[in-house]
């Protein structure tokens, strides 16, 4: 039941994401062709890119605390293929088709005699992944483009219309046959994981003391397990969990259900099949804290740390003084002409107003072509700026530097935001 009400939460959470607003932007919105990103309230461009190392440092190394603490529970309760395989399709598959004795029943019925359910399941299939779809690109799209291209000819956005279409195709063959064979094949999380385990890691499992030797009930010498193989039918992968820990195991839980069905029938105790570690069941004792765990939450915690830090810390809006193209400087009438262009980015959610002033040394004349200016949000603009001085300070061999200061007037009430940034005057030396 508990997986059961996770799935529920998470693909309610899936689903609503890209709705939610916060500030009246997406709470979660990863705008590749615009470079915008937000994140539950902040907003980011691709200068801010690099938060996304320890973003995704902090979350790996989460994966790896839980993997070593109670092994495969991300795949079994969490993992987007397991919510949408057992929460979504399965159900619906036993809805049309029946149960597993039907199905297989099914299987081997003639094309006639199964076509409508079949078909049936088919066509909703197809319509459930053409929604997950739609609603992945919801966190690469804003909801408002998202519903006008759905509403217009596939022309108007083509690459989203390509990509919902390959990834419902997708979808619609790994939710139709394809399904635990991505979890055995082409995950790499659940290989990794092995090498994340030790003895003390919560896994699910047989207790084998307990059970074996195996034998019908009420045989003399036979421990619990009556060998009714009820662990074997309801696994997705098809494995024998009596048979130890295996890659195949996701971590479902489906055996212990049964088993423990089974046990209640039989008037036994329940934990024939449980979560437990090997140190567990062999001593009845097992750690939770170990070397590897503390290590992985340093790094996890180290991660996060980092990545919050840098996200509270980071910069309002940028600006920066880049030498124009061409001729370094050009020499006027005994003075020396270095060109600039500030390159000024507001990296807030809302308009800005800034104030530019140039700071330059002694004796030179400099021209910003606008030093008050309106900049929408993650607007980028390039300000020209001359700077003319003359070519003695060059032949003094003076070292002159043109500093540039950018401040944020737009909350009259609050203490400005100011950013400097410089750059060398180049001219020629000696006579």
């Amino acid at each position: 039941q508990i997986k059961h009400i996770l799935w529920i939460v998470l693909i309610g959470v899936y689903l609503a994401m890209p709705w939610v607003k916060i500030g009246g932007r997406p709470a979660f919105l990863i705008d590749l062709p615009a470079r915008h990103f937000y994140l539950f309230g902040q907003t980011f461009n691709a200068q801010d890119f690099w938060l996304a190392f320890f973003w995704v440092t902090g979350i790996g190394f989460t994966l790896f605390v839980c993997a070593a603490l109670f092994g495969r529970m991300w795949c079994g309760y969490a993992c987007p293929q397991t919510v949408f395989l057992e929460g979504v399709f399965r159900r619906i598959e036993r809805w049309i088709e029946g149960s597993a004795h039907a199905r297989a029943k099914l299987d081997k019925a003639p094309l006639k005699a199964k076509f409508w359910r079949r078909g049936l399941k088919m066509v909703v299939f197809l319509l459930i992944s053409a929604v997950i779809a739609h609603s992945f690109v919801g966190y690469f799209m804003p909801v408002e483009v998202l519903i006008e291209a759905l509403t217009q000819s596939p022309g108007k956005h083509p690459t989203a219309f390509v990509f919902v279409l390959v990834a419902t195709l997708l979808m619609f063959v790994n939710f139709t046959w394809f399904r635990e064979q991505l979890c055995i094949v082409v995950c790499p999380y659940g290989r990794l994981q092995g090498a994340l385990y030790d003895q003390d890691t919560i896994l699910v499992g047989y207790d084998q003391k307990r059970g074996e030797p195996r034998g019908a009930a009420g045989s003399d010498g036979a421990g619990d397990c009556v060998d009714c193989y009820r662990c074997v039918s309801v696994c997705p992968t098809g494995i024998d969990i009596r048979n130890g820990t295996q890659l195949e195991c996701v971590g479902c839980a489906n055996c212990i259900d049964a088993c423990d069905d089974v046990m209640g029938k039989l008037g036994r105790d329940k934990g024939l099949v449980r979560y437990d570690s090997q140190a567990g069941f062999e001593t009845g004792k097992r750690r939770f804290w170990r070397g590897r765990v503390a290590l992985y939450a340093v790094l996890m915690l180290l991660g996060l740390t980092v990545f919050s830090f840098a996200v509270t810390r980071r910069r309002p809006f940028e600006a920066g003084l880049q030498r124009s193209g061409g001729r370094p400087y050009v020499v006027e009438n005994d003075r020396v002409h270095n060109v600039f262009n500030l390159q000024l980015v507001n990296k807030q959610p809302t308009k800005r107003s800034f104030v530019i002033e140039a700071v330059g040394p002694e004796g030179a004349e400099t021209v910003i072509a606008t030093s008050k200016l309106e900049l929408d949000s993650f607007a980028t603009l390039r300000i020209p700026v001359h700077v003319y001085l003359s070519r003695d300070a060059f032949r003094a061999g003076l070292r002159s530097e043109l500093r540039v200061v950018c401040r944020d007037e737009s909350d009259p009430e609050a203490e400005p935001l100011e950013r400097v940034t410089s750059a060398p005057l180049l001219g020629p030396s000696g006579r």
